[in-house]
């Protein structure tokens, strides 16, 4: 079956539909929340993802890529998880704040290579609406018009930031690496290395 096919059975009743998209999507958005939150908010934002999937039938009537609109209510979810954490929500602006002002004690990712650490680091260090830009970018291989509808922004603006995103992500790279020959080995393949970093962060291991 499938994801609409699924997403229809469940939200009639089927359980087993239910924990098939489950199973099938889960990772996608365990890595999406993994390098922005803290470990013990991680497993509360996964369920309530897929919580509000089956929920929320009035929006998604199958017409879309299933995983826009997967990873757009995690983003919706995000937000709301960091201005409740926050006092001055009147002030919070995703594109300034980074996930490493707003989480400072994410769930460990286990990355051996030195390109993959500082490639984390900097991304965690970037205003989050930049960072969850290039994270589509990179690791999910959506276009601008697909992270445009992840983040309910115009396609015009998501190319902006995308070209925004990869400036302030070289900057801190050359601001982090304290090894020339690392900044030179992580920029000269950064799509190869972001792969990496997919699979890692991806991983069910923190």
């Amino acid at each position: 079956m499938d994801d609409n096919a699924l997403l229809d059975a469940w939200r009639g009743g089927d359980k087993r539909a239910g924990s098939a998209l489950f199973a099938r999507h889960y990772t996608l958005v365990h890595r999406f929340f993994r390098s922005k939150v803290d470990a013990p908010q991680l497993g509360d934002l996964i369920q309530n993802t897929f919580l509000a999937c089956v929920e929320g039938r009035e929006r998604y009537q199958g017409s879309g890529r299933f995983h826009s609109y997967l990873l757009g209510i995690a983003y919706r979810l995000l937000c709301r998880h960091y201005r409740a954490s926050r006092r001055e929500r009147a002030r919070f602006d995703f594109t300034t704040m980074s996930a490493c002002d707003l989480a400072p004690s994410p769930s460990q990712v286990m990355v051996a290579r030195g390109e993959q650490r500082l490639l984390l680091a900097a991304l965690r260090r970037i205003p989050v609406d930049h960072q969850v830009m290039l994270e589509l970018f990179y690791w999910e291989g959506f276009t601008a018009a697909a992270s445009a509808e992840v983040l309910g922004i115009p396609v015009g603006t998501a190319k902006s930031r995308i070209r925004r995103a990869r400036q302030l992500l070289h900057a801190q790279l050359e601001a982090l690496a304290e090894d020339p020959a690392l900044l030179a080995s992580t920029m000269m393949d950064l799509d190869g290395w972001a792969r990496g970093l997919r699979e890692r962060v991806g991983q069910l291991d923190g």
